[in-house]
């Protein structure tokens, strides 16, 4: 090996006295294996010692081609498949594909069932900021405030499962409404959470806001403009923290939040560090209209403070009592079951405000009873393809806490 003193380096090699070139850097493979990149996508480094110099991000490890088996199934069979796209957050994707269908199709929503999707979004925002914000305290090696958050994540996971049996994947809802009324028991896990959370959340801030060891971590790491963020099609926290204040709930409103109250975090470096703290605020006013919702279904009487989906015959299934006794709620539920719904030709996009961005369904059909064309806009995939620069002249220790305040969740990668 050449005597280091004698040569110069020339981008990512070194000139060595005798005019030939050798390389200066290590290609270091962040991902798929990493715990960080979830076992599905794959960074290729270039670095430096610890310094990156260039990064290519790679996707497609799922190969799950869910907007072609999607094109396959009737309407209401779409459902369980948005579930695996942000599984943080499952409902939101869920109900965002219930209004795509209604609004295309032209259900009328009744307002309690709207103010009760709004309880389920935001409840589900705050589930999918607790992993976001608890991970990237796990990521500058801080554990407690994760243990913290997870007991009340939890217990969002249990108001899901009262209300639609599952969990994780919750294929929450229908078309129209929901397949039951929520259950007393329900209502009660709710009501704990808006009472008991507001606390948690206050130690978690005292844990890390202004904790001196994870704001050296999060401040001028992974930053970006305003005009670079909007340039790649950022939405959501991650285009809000970097001070651009554009919020689908406001901008464009759906399912009744034109009648809430609530404000919208709004950053101004669009650093990890502000990406946490927009997520962190985003919980305070998720709370805000939960209670609102609850104080609005209160309101209701007669038969508006009763029902719990729209008169959608075609989409909702009859009850079982119906089936067996009214011959029209039998051929109903044979047609709903069998998928011989047939749509009207047309084509839409829709979008709502996930816990990531904006979530959006475009969907084109000829006529038949599946789509003709689906496909997903998911912000986690638009997030990804800003990463390499976001990470670029920055330490690897800097490329996991910056890939965690993305909320990059690989489910959204590779549809």
């Amino acid at each position: 090996m050449a005597d280091y003193k004698e040569v110069k380096e020339k981008g990512g090699t070194i000139e060595l006295p005798d005019g030939s070139l050798e390389k200066s850097t290590i290609t270091l493979n962040l991902g798929p294996t990493h715990p960080s990149t979830h076992g599905v996508f794959q960074n290729i480094l270039e670095i430096d010692g610890e310094i990156i110099k260039s990064a290519v991000p790679t996707v497609g490890y799922i190969h799950r081609a869910f907007e072609k088996i999607a094109e396959r199934r009737p309407l209401y069979q779409i459902t369980p498949l948005t579930d695996r796209l942000n599984y943080c957050s499952a409902p939101l994707n869920n109900l965002g594909w219930h209004m795509t269908v209604e609004k295309f199709v032209g259900i009328e929503i009744p307002k309690r069932v709207s103010y009760m999707r709004i309880i389920l979004m935001e409840l589900a925002r705050i589930a999918d900021h607790i992993v976001c914000n608890s991970i990237m305290g796990v990521d500058s090696g801080a554990f407690t405030g994760f243990l913290y958050m997870m007991k009340y994540r939890e217990l969002i996971y249990e108001i899901y499962e009262e209300i639609g049996g599952s969990r994780l994947t919750t294929n929450i809802g229908r078309i129209g409404g929901f397949e039951r009324d929520f259950s007393d028991v329900a209502w009660e896990k709710i009501n704990r959470f808006v009472t008991e959370y507001p606390d948690v959340l206050r130690e978690f801030e005292n844990l890390f806001v202004r904790n001196r060891i994870f704001m050296d971590r999060t401040q001028g790491v992974g930053g970006i403009t305003a005009e670079r963020a909007l340039s790649y099609g950022f939405t959501g926290p991650n285009l809000r923290a970097a001070g651009v204040d554009y919020d689908l709930r406001v901008a464009k409103p759906y399912c009744r939040y034109e009648e809430f109250d609530f404000e919208i975090p709004v950053g101004t470096t669009g650093d990890c560090y502000d990406r946490f703290m927009v997520r962190d605020q985003e919980m305070w006013q998720s709370l805000s209209i939960i209670n609102q919702a609850i104080e609005k279904i209160n309101a209701l009487e007669g038969d508006e403070a009763k029902v719990h989906h729209a008169d959608a015959p075609e989409y909702y299934l009859p009850q079982k009592k119906d089936v067996y006794t009214k011959m029209e709620a039998l051929i109903y539920h044979f047609k709903i079951i069998m998928g011989e719904v047939e749509m009207p030709v047309g084509e839409i996009y829709n979008s709502i405000e996930a816990a990531n961005g904006e979530l959006g369904f475009y969907l084109v059909s000829d006529g038949g009873r599946s789509p003709y064309r689906l496909h997903f806009r998911r912000p986690c995939f638009i997030y990804y393809q800003a990463y390499p620069e976001l990470i670029t002249g920055s330490m690897i220790s800097d490329a996991i806490i910056t890939m965690s305040s993305l909320n990059l969740i690989a489910g959204e990668l590779d549809a």
